[in-house]
């Protein structure tokens, strides 16, 4: 099964969650977070579950292991900071282990950030 598929089958796993009922549809652009990360409180994966992101310190989710250098990192998630965080995670965090290159296109990263704020 390709990664395309799996992250398909990610989302879909994520929107039948009751937590997520009130959530827009994701963009297709988030299918590649949704390859690691779920959506659901509390359920954890390759990433670190992406509900309630807004307003939320970065590497403070209870029960995921998060690298030092974004547990020192200060950042607090909202429009600008994901905005920069998914343009290219290395550039804003130097040491992150997040193994993402980022999504160069600003109206589909806009797609993600807006989804992600909603969550």
């Amino acid at each position: 099964m390709n990664l395309s598929r799996l992250a398909l089958l990610a989302v879909l796993a994520g929107a039948a969650s009751p937590a997520l009922a009130d959530a827009p549809p994701p963009p297709p652009a988030f299918a590649q977070c949704a390859a690691c990360h779920t959506m659901q409180p509390g359920r954890n994966a390759f990433g670190p579950s992406l509900a309630g992101l807004s307003g939320r310190r970065a590497a403070s989710l209870p029960g995921y292991a998060y690298s030092e250098a974004l547990k020192k990192s200060g950042l607090t998630w909202n429009a600008a900071t994901l905005d920069r965080w998914l343009k290219g995670p290395q550039q804003v965090v130097p040491g992150t282990r997040m193994p993402f290159g980022g999504i160069p296109d600003a109206a589909r990263r806009k797609q993600v950030v807006d989804y992600l704020l909603k969550l």
